[in-house]
């Protein structure tokens, strides 16, 4: 199959343009991705932490509210730990993070308040007792059990952190992984420019300058236009009709010399 010129220029800067083409859509796809995936973890620690600073802060109001009951002694109002607005925020926790490192310390936060929990329902029966002590029930028995609850809040905040930031590392690696076939594609495109610029000055230039050197022989010093080269285009036909044209002109010289010079035997012959 026989191509033109112009077939060939347009199939290979096509070739190009398609190559770009898929490469720019797959980074775009692939960034979108990776973007909408990882946006969504970050987006889930994000919420994961202010939950968790929630639960930090509902333990912290309850066990000065309970060190304020013991301080003032007498008839007091009982504060009241929302147990279940607390564990509903766990749960939370444990739907919005996949993670294997934070689910078993969303569990120990679970446990550590149920224990602190169970431990404050004994605030009523200390106070009423004349037996206990309320201050020492409260740093002894209390405390611990707060204590041991704010080390497992801090400790999933901890890991929620270590989570976001893991998470936002691999937003990055993600961008530049996406924007990897981008520059691959282009690199080919320059290659294929490359390639086709030699393509070009092997192919079409360099026969042309060829062409002008053996017309400019032709015209100038009279010589036999003969420069051949191979190939199937507009190029060679045009080579071959120049040759034609070249070599008529040069037959056409020779017979129209051939009758100037008989015409001038003939002439001197006729002289007296």
């Amino acid at each position: 199959m026989k191509l033109s010129i112009k077939a060939k220029l347009t199939l290979s800067l096509s070739a190009i343009a398609v190559i770009l083409m898929i490469s720019a859509t797959i980074s775009v796809l692939e960034y979108d991705k990776m973007s909408t995936y990882v946006s969504d973890l970050i987006a889930d620690d994000i919420s994961s932490l202010n939950t968790a600073h929630k639960l930090a802060d509902i333990s912290n109001r309850y066990n000065l509210d309970i060190l304020a009951v013991i301080g003032e002694g007498g008839e007091v109002r009982l504060p009241v730990f929302d147990q279940e607005y607390f564990l509903s925020h766990c749960d939370s926790l444990r739907t919005s993070l996949e993670s294997n490192t934070i689910q078993p310390l969303t569990d120990s936060v679970v446990y550590a308040c149920s224990a602190y929990v169970l431990t404050s329902l004994e605030l009523s029966n200390v106070l009423n007792s004349k037996f206990i002590d309320s201050r020492s029930w409260y740093f002894d028995r209390l405390q611990p059990s707060f204590v041991q609850l704010t080390s497992d809040i801090n400790a999933l905040e901890k890991a929620i952190y270590t989570d976001l930031e893991k998470n936002s590392k691999t937003f990055e690696r993600g961008f530049y992984r996406s924007i990897i076939p981008g520059i691959v594609a282009v690199g080919v495109g320059l290659l294929l420019v490359v390639m086709l610029l030699l393509f070009m000055l092997s192919y079409y230039v360099k026969p042309l300058d060829r062409m002008l050197d053996a017309l400019e022989g032709y015209r100038s010093y009279n010589k036999k236009y003969s420069y051949t080269f191979e190939g199937d285009d507009e190029l060679v036909k045009l080579n071959e009709g120049i040759s034609e044209l070249a070599n008529d002109n040069i037959q056409l010289r020779k017979r129209l010399k051939d009758v100037k010079s008989k015409l001038n035997n003939e002439l001197e012959g006729n002289q007296p």
